[in-house]
């Protein structure tokens, strides 16, 4: 984790984005079962990506990640639903492509993109920064085909707003986004262990 922490940080820096967090922890309901104690473990100035999607204990389990973010210096962002967000006093809201709405009185809005055309629609709509994905191939649900590394490189490079790289991204990875355009990196697997 402290690998992944430091090679996003340096991204950070590298592509002056000091305003959003390098390193994005997404959690998932069948791969990160219990996302209170990974975000535990997170370092001081990253970001949680709450995805509950329907979750039937959600809003107890935002509260509790609010509060181990402000306790540990942590974003929290509440996929897909401002509402939750104000409620728990999350930072912000992130919101999967095909569901993206415009900006709404959060503090930090991120998008998630798969491709260039997806993260011009972000940016119009008011998004602070992108997560484009699969970068490399993942074990994700979605299954979809991974960027590979120079597509996602140009993408980045192109992007009017900062890229956060996601989809099998792993220290090993990380060392490979240097210098591509990124501004950070995001994962589960890799930061939820």
């Amino acid at each position: 984790m402290q690998v992944l922490a430091a090679r996003a940080a340096s991204l950070n820096r590298a592509a002056g984005a000091p305003q959003i967090p390098s390193l994005f922890f997404f959690t998932d309901p069948a791969r990160t079962p219990d996302p209170c104690a990974a975000a535990r473990r997170l370092p001081r100035g990253a970001c949680v990506v709450y995805r509950h999607f329907g979750a039937p204990e959600r809003a107890r389990i935002a509260r509790r990640l609010a509060a181990i973010a402000r306790s540990s210096g942590l974003t929290l962002l509440i996929a897909a639903d401002p509402e939750l967000a104000l409620r728990v006093g999350a930072d912000g809201v992130h919101w999967p492509e095909n569901r993206l709405t415009p900006r709404s009185s959060t503090r930090l809005m991120t998008v998630a993109a798969h491709s260039y055309a997806a993260i011009a629609r972000a940016a119009a709509a008011g998004a602070d920064a992108c997560v484009l994905s699969p970068v490399f191939p993942t074990q994700s649900a979605s299954r979809r085909a991974p960027l590979g590394l120079f597509h996602a490189s140009q993408i980045a490079r192109m992007s009017p707003i900062p890229v956060i790289a996601l989809g099998g991204v792993s220290a090993k990875h990380a060392s490979l986004l240097a210098g591509r355009g990124f501004a950070g990196l995001a994962a589960i697997e890799a930061l939820s262990a």
